[in-house]
């Protein structure tokens, strides 16, 4: 059991016997009232999202998951394919399960994925993705890294906002989870 407080987004709890996924949290302290966390969550079993108030010093249960290395293989329609990188055995994703995260993900590509009683309930989200930029504007002779951004597009067909000296044929490392630049890769 946690605290409330200690609720972040991507965490799997227990609420009411069924498995919920934190998408969003916002702490709230209203006038001279006790503080609540107001969270979004979504049913992992059902796919249907809701919000839930809990107060400071309300305790839940965070789910206790296993994780495996798995293999991104390829993209069936809504499914993507994964296999164990320790028994070969293959599973299929839905596409709302692995949500934002599908963006920076190329095949071959070795993610954990999250099993609950032996079922897979989504993917656990690496710290940094290194991918290739094929499409941004020219870069300015000299430019140095500074407060202006220009949007990229990397390999995967996600747009992010780089440095105006990256240039095409670059290696960029990003976070996955915010969608931000955060090195050029040598």
């Amino acid at each position: 059991m946690i605290n409330a407080t200690q609720l972040r987004p991507g965490m799997i709890i227990l609420y009411e016997g069924e498995l919920y996924r934190v998408s969003a949290i916002n702490h709230l302290t209203p006038g001279n009232k006790r503080g609540f966390m107001q969270t979004k969550m979504k049913n992992l079993r059902t796919g249907v999202g809701t919000e839930r108030k809990f107060r400071s010093e309300d305790r839940v249960e965070q789910a206790t998951l296993e994780s495996r290395m798995m293999q991104y293989l390829y993209a069936d329609g809504d499914l993507h394919a994964f296999m164990d990188t320790e028994n070969y055995e293959q599973i299929s994703l839905p596409a709302e399960e692995i949500g934002d995260l599908l963006s920076y993900l190329l095949p071959n590509q070795v993610v954990e994925i999250e099993f609950f009683d032996g079922k897979p309930v989504g993917m656990s989200p690496p710290s940094t993705v290194e991918l290739e930029v094929v499409e941004t504007e020219p870069g300015l002779k000299g430019a140095t890294a500074s407060s202006s951004y220009k949007p990229a597009k990397l390999e995967t067909g996600v747009t992010i906002q780089v440095p105006p000296f990256i240039q095409v044929g670059d290696r960029v490392r990003l976070d996955p989870l915010e969608g931000k630049y955060l090195e050029r890769v040598k």
